[in-house]
């Protein structure tokens, strides 16, 4: 009979309704439990799905789920969670309440999983937001000029040494840092040294993808580094091609980078001449050079794919340079000393990255560097000629160098991929060193056959607890001895984006080519290194604190006699923090270095503090790019407290202390400004930066150091040719636009 109205039908529909929706809440099954991780954390957000139906759920922050299901039968719950491996359960679903407990094994990845950073910081690794400098950095750090050392120097570690070049790292000489380039060790990294007066880096920042700075405890793949390592990785194929030239108050320079259209090979050239005769002749310079300071660089590259997928580069510098200057001699008013040089320098460097399948990885480092000195140095009188005196103490400083030093090296190293990211490595090196002086009429040849195996491993056990294991076993023909080098770091993750590192490591060093010219009867000079850091890393932030302590073994000693009874020691605290956000549109970053050092060795007649270490150091360098200006600003400021100096007379079998002090602190501010005047403009056809630049802007007095005669009773300050160094320059690209870049790596 039909229903009279609605209410007729609700009155009956109703009813059944709630049977069947009651008897389908008598027919679910409740599923509930916990997820958590294998040490016993619970995981919050994990996902669990009934596979086959739409049923799951997801953890609460106590690592808790529930859900019900009215399915029945045989099914697989599937549990995830990122960064942990996902598992499957089978279960029966009948009527009774089920409660499963889960327990997530970490998903141990690159981009999660901790890196062991004690000693090191790193720049240019792309998949890790632990990027220090760039080589964009380097060449806007005010004051720098480009120059990769002196954009080091802003790190904490590093000594503010301006009378010679070099790396000076946790009381460590110069000597002491070594640099590699793909692999491979760089024999010659700086121009020729000239008396107090430091060289320049031979190396454009710009050929380097990837930049390791080791302060300590670096990487068993390289060896013959007391102190420290800076690892340089050139990069690979360029964006596309292009052709550049630049102008400046002190060069000129032209190059051009062809790019393959199947992107697989490229090839370039570059030249540039630098002459400063029209700079010292607007900026007054304190020497008198009789031979303005003139160079000649040049350089090839040559890179391609192979078919599976590895890289082969080539890598070729020549230089040419000379100089010549005079300067008041300190023993007698009425003479000069003058110096000058001429070098040659040329650099090769092929590297070959290779995947061999089933995770193996094949690494080829070949190099052969040649550098030519000829160096003299004579007495003259105020004609600009030379003159004899009779004095011993004057004449004596009279000399001719010619020397020579060529290296080859040959470095392989295998990796093999284990079990998730864990790697292990190992191979083994070859240097052949030829080095040939005649000083004077006094010759010398070195010749050294070194040999090298090493190996290490990565060992991840979990995403936050990572070790490193490695050693070397190194061997020199030339002082016949050996050596085994362990190193160990470990590092743990404390919280995201943060992680705790330690590292002890045996590094060892051959005695310098002027010392085994005396006597090849020498041991390995030693140091073993603690470190201990803390470092928070995000994309916006680095905050680093590191603590470490060296002892030095086994230094060389020149008197009394030659030998490696040398001692020493070097402790401290530094402190990085880098900020590109809270201030908007600025980058800056603050170093702070402490060090307590001391050390036996030379002629030293105790253990005392060197020459080259001040107890602290700090640098503030600020990076500001104005988009409406289209231009940047890069202030760096530099500080470091007075360096101890020495006069040190002999007496009897010892050297005593006849004068000593301090000299006054270190202040630099350093400032450069990059304007790219057609920025914005993306039908240009041709990319311009104009750079200014100027070190020491407020012009303080810097004293690196004293000078004595020959009895002690007169000293001169050791000072910079000029109180600032200005530069100016264009720099012109065609066929790819920097600009953005210059904005992205600045903001």
């Amino acid at each position: 009979m039909p229903y009279q109205n609605d209410t007729e039908m609700k009155k009956m529909v109703l009813p059944w309704l709630f049977v069947m929706l009651a008897l389908a809440a008598m027919a679910q099954v409740k599923i509930t439990g916990t997820v958590k991780d294998n040490r016993n954390r619970p995981l919050i957000g994990a996902s669990l799905t009934l596979k086959g139906s739409y049923d799951g759920a997801t953890t609460d922050s106590t690592g808790k789920f529930s859900f019900k299901t009215t399915e029945k039968g045989d099914f697989i719950i599937e549990v995830r969670s990122i960064n942990y491996k996902t598992i499957e359960q089978r279960i029966t679903i009948a009527s009774e309440p089920i409660t499963l407990n889960f327990s997530l094994k970490e998903e141990i990845n690159e981009l999660s999983a901790v890196t062991v950073t004690a000693g090191s910081f790193e720049a240019g690794d792309k998949k890790r937001a632990a990027t220090v400098l760039s080589s964009l950095d380097i060449v806007t750090t005010g004051g720098a000029n480009g120059d990769i050392s002196a954009a080091v120097k802003t790190l904490p570690g590093a000594q503010q040494v301006g009378e010679q070049e070099g790396l000076f790292v946790r009381g460590g000489a110069g000597y002491e840092t070594k640099q590699f380039i793909d692999g491979t060790l760089v024999n010659n990294p700086y121009g020729t040294s000239v008396p107090d007066l430091a060289s320049r880096g031979r190396f454009s920042p710009f050929l380097f993808k990837g930049i390791v700075f080791s302060t300590g405890g670096y990487s068993a793949l390289y060896g013959e580094a007391l102190s420290s390592a800076l690892i340089l990785e050139s990069i690979d194929l360029p964006d596309r091609s292009q052709a550049s030239a630049s102008i400046s108050s002190v060069f000129l320079g032209a190059g051009y980078q062809q790019l393959a259209k199947n992107k697989k090979s490229s090839w370039g050239v570059n030249y540039g001449y630098t002459n400063l005769a029209i700079y010292f002749g607007v900026v007054k310079q304190k020497p008198d050079y009789f031979q303005m300071p003139e160079f000649h660089n040049g350089d090839a590259n040559f890179r391609f794919k192979t078919k599976r997928g590895g890289m082969i580069k080539y890598y070729t510098t020549f230089s040419y340079g000379r100089l010549g200057l005079r300067r008041p001699n300190i023993d007698s008013a009425d003479l000069k000393n003058a110096f000058g040089y001429t070098n040659t320098n040329w650099y090769n460097n092929v590297s070959w990255k290779e995947n061999l399948g089933k995770g193996w990885k094949f690494n080829l480092g070949l190099s052969y560097s040649t550098n030519k000195d000829d160096v003299n140095q004579q007495i003259q009188n105020q004609n600009n000629q030379y003159t004899a005196t009779g004095k011993v103490y004057i004449d004596s400083t009279n000399f001719v160098l010619n020397s020579k030093q060529d290296l080859s090296q040959i470095k392989v190293v295998l990796e093999k991929r284990l079990k998730g990211i864990s790697t292990v490595r190992f191979g083994g090196e070859y240097w052949y060193a030829y080095n040939k002086s005649k000083y004077n009429v006094y010759n010398s040849l070195l010749i050294d056959h070194f040999k090298a195996l090493f190996g290490e491993t990565d060992i991840y056990i979990t995403n936050g607890l990572a070790a490193k294991i490695g050693g070397r076993f190194e061997h020199s023909s030339l002082i016949n001895k050996t050596n085994i080098a362990p190193r160990l770091s470990l590092a743990y993750k404390t919280g995201k984006d943060a992680q705790m590192s330690l590292a002890y490591g045996e590094f060892y060093q051959k005695p310098e080519n002027t010392q085994l010219i005396a006597t090849t009867n020498f041991g390995y000079t030693r140091a073993t290194h603690y470190i201990a850091n803390y470092q928070k890393i995000n994309q916006f932030y680095t905050f680093r604190v590191e603590a470490f302590y060296k002892k030095y073994h086994d230094l060389v000693k020149t008197y009394p006699a030659y030998n490696n009874d040398g001692t020493g020691y070097a402790q401290g605290i530094e402190l990085f923090w880098r900020d590109k956000k809270t201030v908007k549109n600025l980058d800056y970053w603050i170093s702070y270095s402490y060090l307590d050092t001391k050390r036996d060795y030379l002629n030293y007649p105790k253990q005392m503090i060197p020459n080259f270490a001040a107890n602290h150091t700090a640098s503030l360098v600020t990076k500001r790019f104005v988009t409406e200006w289209k231009t940047g600003f890069n202030f760096t400021y530099s500080y470091a407290t007075g360096r101890p100096y020495y006069y040190l007379v002999q007496n009897g079998n010892k050297y005593d202390v006849k004068d000593e002090g301090k000299t006054k602190s270190f202040n630099s501010l350093g400032f450069s400004m990059n304007y790219l005047p057609n920025l914005g403009k993306p039908k240009a056809k041709t990319f311009i930066v104009l750079v200014a630049s100027v070190t020491n802007v407020l012009n303080q007095s810097q004293v690196y150091g004293y000078n004595y005669n020959y009895n002690g009773n007169i000293k001169q300050a050791i000072t910079p040719a000029a109180s600032q160094f200005f530069f100016l320059g264009c720099f012109l690209s065609w066929g790819v636009d920097r600009s953005q870049d210059a904005i992205n790596n600045n903001l």
